[in-house]
């Protein structure tokens, strides 16, 4: 049972938002490089510092703040609340003249149709499970809200850009993992946690939250359509037991769980990341830049999942005022501390 009163001391929530950007920023000029390319420019060790004044982030941070402020403006987190805000924060940032860092072409699209005030269940991309599904939705692991809540809210952001059944729950886990993380959990139990609330939640679809987003051509019923998300995110989990279970070989993680292109295998690429350097967070961080995968999202992951178990002690004291978007990070993670 995992404790439901949280520790706030570490500043665990901090060390959650913070640590996403940290891996952001390591993980930025990386992504479109191989392994070989990192290491000449690196080392065998991988990026370990912030470079830049301010080191600059991509959109995977910008998304996240994104959501931490539709989250943070809501006086109630209802569907009929959030969604306005969510739809709101998504096209502010599409728009944005700071939105140079590669976007995905998945948000850029849904947020182009949002922005015609389109339905969102219309507007998103419905093949879509892309990691920007999930490389967003740590500020609502940051909540102290019911599980349901928590689900419904995840799962909503993702929806508004990435339709796919696998999206969703890969969303839903990650922003769990942030949870219990920040409320105590091991590391090390996150595995078979996740596992465990993937074959609670199979058929469970949330239609307050999702509206008629299941109905698409070949799909029979709303319990068959989430299924099918959550079968797929039972699959990776799958792959990253059996890498656990082998010694480390040190090469690129993105071998054993995937490039993490895709939100299931990001969540999982990153959590094999932060358990192979569960006492190194910046390592961890590094590990996860040095892929030929999606390095900046897997990178952002593994550095929220350490901060929230590790809170602002999991990075060093000076990089706080270093990183993009310093002063947003602090107003918005400052009051789940």
């Amino acid at each position: 049972m995992i404790a439901t009163v949280i520790d706030s001391s570490p500043r665990r929530a901090s060390g959650s938002l913070f640590g996403l950007a940290y891996g952001d920023a390591l993980g930025r000029p990386t992504e479109f490089l191989t392994v070989a390319e990192i290491v000449r420019r690196y080392g065998p060790a991988g990026p370990r510092e912030l470079t830049g004044d301010p080191a600059l982030v991509t959109d995977d941070t910008q998304m996240a703040l994104a959501v931490a402020w539709a989250l943070h403006d809501a006086p109630a987190y209802t569907p009929e609340v959030v969604e306005p805000l969510l739809r709101q924060r998504f096209r502010a940032w599409a728009v944005s003249p700071d939105n140079n860092r590669a976007p995905g072409m998945t948000c850029l699209r849904a947020c182009a149709e949002l922005d015609r005030g389109v339905r969102w269940q219309q507007a998103t991309v419905a093949g879509s499970k892309g990691c920007g599904a999930n490389m967003r939705v740590t500020p609502v692991g940051l909540l102290d809200v019911d599980l349901d809540t928590l689900a419904g809210l995840a799962q909503l952001q993702a929806g508004l850009t990435h339709g796919h059944p696998t999206g969703l729950a890969a969303s839903e886990l990650t922003a769990y993992a942030v949870r219990l993380l920040r409320a105590g959990a091991a590391l090390t139990d996150l595995p078979d946690l996740l596992a465990a609330r993937a074959r609670e939640q199979r058929t469970v679809y949330r239609a307050d939250w999702l509206g008629d987003l299941w109905q698409r051509p070949g799909e029979a019923t709303p319990e068959e359509f989430i299924a099918r998300g959550w079968d797929e995110c039972l699959r990776v989990l799958g792959r990253l037991d059996t890498a656990l279970a082998r010694a480390d070989d040190g090469g690129d993680p993105c071998r054993l769980t995937g490039e993490g292109w895709i939100a299931e295998e990001a969540l999982a690429t990153a959590l094999l990341c932060a358990l192979r350097h569960a006492d190194d967070p910046v390592g961890a961080l590094a590990r996860a830049a040095t892929t030929a995968g999606d390095s900046d999202s897997i990178a952002a992951l593994a550095g929220a999942f350490l901060g929230a178990a590790r809170g602002m002690s999991a990075w060093p004291a000076d990089w706080s005022t270093r990183i993009e978007y310093a002063d947003q990070l602090t107003t918005l993670a400052t009051p789940h501390d």
